[in-house]
C-alpha cells in the first residue's frame, strides 16, 4: 500500500503533538483502523488482510518513513496476529474479528501461574507493552508454579518438575498499566509496563508458542518468530532513517547546505538504499524458502539476522555520522529532524538489532 503525499502530511501534521504529548490521537488510530493495519497477519477470515512478510516488511517501513511512532505500533500491533494460530479458533475469533482489535503484550515470562480449576491464577508485571493505551487484549507470559503436595510429618515440599512456561490473554479491565515509557524516542508508543494481580484466566485463553491450533495454511505461522521480529524492526528501522534523511536535507539546504554536509547526505543515502536492496534480497530468498520447503533452514534463519541486524546498524549509522553536522536547529526538541533521530536511537536499542561483534 503506497500512500499519498496528503495521507503522509495528514500523519506529519499530528507528529509534534504525539511526540510531546506521548499518546496516539483518534485521527491516526482511526487512519491504522480503516487501513487495517494491526491486521496484517490476521487470517481474512478473522476479518484481517493476511500478508506476505516481504510485503508487511515493506509496509512497516512506509509507516515509519512518515512517521517512527506510525511505524513502531503498527509493526508490534501487526506482530499480535501471529498469536490467531495458537489460540482456539472461538478465542481467536473474540479477539481479532473487529477493527480495532490489537494486542500488547511482552514475551518475558516475569510473571507465575497458578493451576486452579478451569484455569490459572496470574501475577506479575511486564515491561516495554508497545500499544497498551489502546490495546483490546493483552498477552504476557508466566511460568507455572509446581503442584505443592503435603508429606506424612505434615510438611509441604514443591514436585520436581520442569519449569513450563505459558501465555496469557488477559481482557484489558485484568491489566493495570503503569505509565512509566518515558524514553526520549518513540514517545507516542504507550510501552509502558502492564501488571495483573491475582486475576483469574480460563484455560482456554491460554497457549503455547509451539503449539499451533489452526490456521495452518497461512505461511507467514511457519515463519519463525525470532527472524520476523528482526526483519520487522530493522524495516522500521530503515523507514525512520529515510525520514531522518529527508529532514536533514531539508534543513541542511534550509542553512545554505555546504558541500561537505551535503557530501556526507548522499554517501549515507547511498548505504542506506544499497543495504536496504541487499536486506530485501535476503527477506524475499527466505520466503520463497518457506513456500517451497515448509519452513526455513537455520543457515537461512542466521542469514536473515545478520542481514537484519546489519540493516539496522546502517540506518542507526545515518543518525550517528550526521546528527553532530546539522547545527543548533537540529538540537531543538521540537524540530522534524530531532524527533527522527531519537526515534531512531530508540528503536535501535531494542536487543534484536544490537550486536556486540
Amino acid at each position: 500500500m503506497a500512500y499519498t503525499q496528503q495521507e503522509i502530511e495528514f500523519i506529519r501534521q499530528h507528529s509534534l503533538d504525539m511526540d510531546k504529548n506521548r499518546r496516539f490521537p483518534k485521527a491516526v488510530l482511526d487512519f491504522i483502523y480503516d487501513r487495517r493495519l494491526f491486521h496484517l497477519f490476521v487470517p481474512n477470515q478473522l476479518d484481517g488482510r493476511m500478508t506476505e512478510l516481504p510485503e508487511a516488511a515493506r509496509q512497516f517501513q512506509a509507516c515509519s518513513r512518515i512517521d517512527g511512532n506510525l511505524g513502531w505500533a503498527v509493526t508490534i500491533g501487526a506482530g499480535g496476529g501471529f498469536f490467531a494460530a495458537l489460540l482456539e479458533h472461538d478465542v481467536s475469533q473474540q479477539i481479532f474479528a473487529r477493527r480495532e482489535a490489537v494486542i500488547a503484550g511482552s514475551g518475558m515470562p516475569t510473571g507465575t501461574a497458578k493451576r486452579v480449576e478451569g484455569g490459572y491464577i496470574v501475577s506479575g508485571s511486564w515491561k516495554y507493552c508497545s500499544g497498551s493505551s489502546y490495546a483490546t487484549t493483552f498477552t504476557a507470559n508466566a511460568v507455572i508454579e509446581a503442584a505443592e503436595t503435603s508429606t506424612e510429618s505434615d510438611c509441604t515440599v514443591s514436585a520436581s518438575v520442569e519449569k513450563e512456561i505459558r501465555a496469557f490473554a488477559f481482557h484489558p479491565e485484568q491489566i493495570r498499566i503503569r505509565p512509566d515509557w518515558n524514553a526520549f524516542g518513540l514517545r507516542a508508543t504507550a510501552s509502558h509496563t502492564i501488571a495483573a494481580d491475582e486475576v483469574f484466566v480460563p484455560e482456554h485463553r491460554t497457549f503455547m508458542f509451539d503449539k499451533t491450533m489452526g490456521f495452518e495454511n497461512e505461511p507467514i505461522y511457519r515463519y519463525p518468530f525470532l527472524p520476523f521480529a528482526q526483519v520487522s524492526f530493522a524495516a522500521v528501522a530503515i523507514g525512520i532513517a529515510e525520514h531522518f534523511l529527508e529532514a536533514a536535507e531539508a534543513l541542511a539546504v534550509e542553512r545554505g547546505g555546504g558541500t561537505y554536509v551535503m557530501d556526507k547526505l548522499k554517501k549515507h543515502s547511498d548505504y542506506l538504499r544499497d543495504f536496504t536492496t541487499t536486506f530485501y534480497k535476503s527477506v524475499e530468498a527466505s520466503w520463497r524458502e518457506l513456500l517451497l520447503q515448509g519452513g526455513i533452514s537455520a543457515s537461512t534463519e542466521a542469514e536473515i539476522t545478520a542481514a537484519s541486524i546489519g540493516a539496522a546498524k546502517t540506518a542507526l549509522t545515518c543518525g550517528q555520522a550526521l546528527f553532530p553536522l546539522l547545527g543548533l536547529a537540529a538540537a531543538m526538541e521540537d524540530s522534524e529532524v530531532n524527533r527522527c533521530w531519537r526515534d531512531l536511537q530508540t528503536a535501535c536499542s531494542h536487543s534484536l538489532l544490537r550486536s556486540y561483534s
